[in-house]
Formats: C-alpha cells, structure tokens, sequence
C-alpha cells in the first residue's frame, strides 16, 4: 500500500495508468474530469468536477492460502461502485481449482447486480513488473522506491527467485567501464535494492555494451579493524578480495567513496562485449530491468556468449 500510494503522489497520471492497465479497461474513466458547459435536466452548469466511483478490495496472503468463505465475506464491503476490484495478492498464482470455485460462486453474486465485481489474482512480482511498466528511466524517484520494494520481497520471501535466470539488470558504467570489464566486477552502493537477476549488462554512450553472468554477489567496508566483507551468493576467495581492494582505488579515482561506504560487488564469469542499442533519442539515466525472454521472443536463454551476440540484432526504447 506504500508503494501504491507513493505512486499516486509521484504522478496521479501514472497510477491510474496502472491501474487501467491491470485492472480496468481504458474506456473507464477513473480519473477527475473536469468540463465546460455541462448542459443537466434544467439547466446548464458552468462546469463540472467529477470522477466516476470506484473501489479496489485487496486480500493478501503470504502463500496461496486464501479460503473461499472469506472471500465471499469481502463482497459485503461493496456498495454501489461501478467499477469493483477483488485483488488476491500472494507470492504464487491461485491453484486453479480453488480460483475457479471462488469465481463460480463471484459469478452468482454478480447476478444480483449491475455492477459486477471483477476477480484479479497476481502476485507481487506481476504488481512490480506492472508499475515499472508506467515508468521510465527518468523516474528516479520511483525508481528507487520500486527498488525497494523489490528488495522487501526478496528478503522476505514475497518474490520467488527461481525465474532470475531470464532477467538483465542493465548498470550505468560510463566512468567504471573499462575497470569493469578488465576485472569482471561491478560495485554499487549496498542501499540500492534490485531485482534478482543472473545477467548483468554496462550501459554506456546509449548502448548495452557487456554482458555478464553473475557468479557471486559480495558487500565489503572499510572498518577499524579491517575490511569487513559479507557474502551473499557465491565464494569469498583471496582473488575477489584483491579484486574488490582494486576497486576501492578505482573509486577513489572518479571521487567515489568505497572505503567508509558500504558497497555491494557484483563479480561475472566473463564480460562479453555486446551492442544492446537504445533507439529513442534520450540517454537513459538510471538502471534497468529486461526481461531477456520478452527481448529475444524465446523462452530459452542462450549462454552468455551467444546471448551476448544474440542482443546486437536486437534494441530497446
């Protein structure tokens, strides 16, 4: 409801983009009109502010343990709305047969209505996805604020990542990009939440440039006592403390602060040059998330040297 609501206060445009998009159709006029010369019954008004009414129920659970009974008590929140939602919300989809019963007995209830209640079952990971679709890399407000929100999920088990393998995190690395590339590293600072994702890709001068599978994410600063490092996938190994050391320097070279600031080392197998091209005129200004089976038209994704190769005939907006 955070997120929801901090949407709305970042863009009103841009919730209601979403939520026609996810749950209304795009004749429904959810937001306020306002108009000129309204001609009424007996008269006509120099103007009016309306907005048709609506009203969106949400249950949530922390796995698909919804019950039917419940559900169906919800419905009594309900008055006489004309656009009404009921949001399952969880981790994983309904099992199918327990969406249908519920559904079976909404279908009864609608009957005795004009407005009829719509049923909408997804899952935290479709509501992220669905709000990063309304924004663009210049939202950097809620950019980060959806980032967070992910990495919520992610630490506490809301988002399942088994699916990472077909996600790209796309990184700025104009300043870093040859240091990344020799050393098969990327840093970032540790408060930056992110998406679970297997392939790393540099952006720089309006192009994916490398990509890399990620083999180990490691945190690392600068204590009294000495570096203080923690693991959160893969191997601490003396090589990648070396490597980490050489990033430390690298920063110190562009003015970032790697010693007293904790950051979080993205260490690949291998960085593969690529050509990842984004047509539209801006550059972009912020991270990105690609869902690589949508940009390849495939649900396999090829290793990442032919994947790398595979992205120079493609490009992105």
């Amino acid at each position: 409801m955070i997120l929801l609501s901090r949407l709305y206060s970042y863009s009103s445009e841009k919730f209601f983009k979403f939520l026609k998009s996810q749950y209304f159709s795009d004749s429904f006029n959810l937001e306020i009109i306002f108009r000129l010369q309204e001609k009424s019954v007996d008269s006509i008004l120099d103007a009016i502010i309306t907005q048709e009414s609506f009203k969106i129920v949400i249950e949530t659970k922390m796995s698909d343990w919804f019950y039917k009974d419940q559900l169906l008590r919800h419905l009594s929140s309900f008055s006489d709305e004309k656009y009404k939602v009921v949001i399952t919300l969880a981790p994983e989809l309904m099992e199918e047969t327990k969406k249908a019963d519920f559904e079976n007995r909404l279908k009864e209830y609608n009957e005795k209505y004009n407005h009829k209640v719509i049923h909408i079952n997804t899952t935290f990971e479709d509501m992220a996805n669905a709000i990063s679709d309304v924004l663009d890399d210049r939202d950097y407000e809620m950019q980060d604020v959806l980032n967070d929100y992910l990495d919520y999920c992610y630490t506490d088990g809301l988002i399942p990542i088994s699916d990472s393998w077909k996600y790209m995190r796309m990184q700025l690395a104009g300043k870093t990009f040859d240091f990344n590339i020799s050393s098969n590293v990327y840093y970032d600072n540790v408060e930056r939440g992110f998406r679970a994702h297997d392939i790393l890709g540099l952006y720089k001068n309006k192009s994916v440039r490398a990509i890399g599978k990620v083999v180990a994410r490691i945190t690392a600063v600068e204590i009294e006592s000495g570096m203080k490092y923690n693991v959160e996938f893969g191997e601490l190994t003396d090589e990648r403390k070396e490597v980490i050391a050489k990033a430390i320097i690298d920063g110190d070279s562009h003015g970032y602060d790697l010693r007293t600031t904790e950051h979080r080392y993205f260490f690949v197998e291998k960085f593969y040059k690529t050509n990842f091209n984004k047509v539209t005129p801006r550059a972009s200004m912020g991270s990105r998330i690609f869902d690589l089976t949508q940009v390849l038209g495939s649900d396999e994704i090829p290793d990442t040297e032919e994947l790398a190769q595979c992205l120079m005939n493609k490009s992105w907006a």
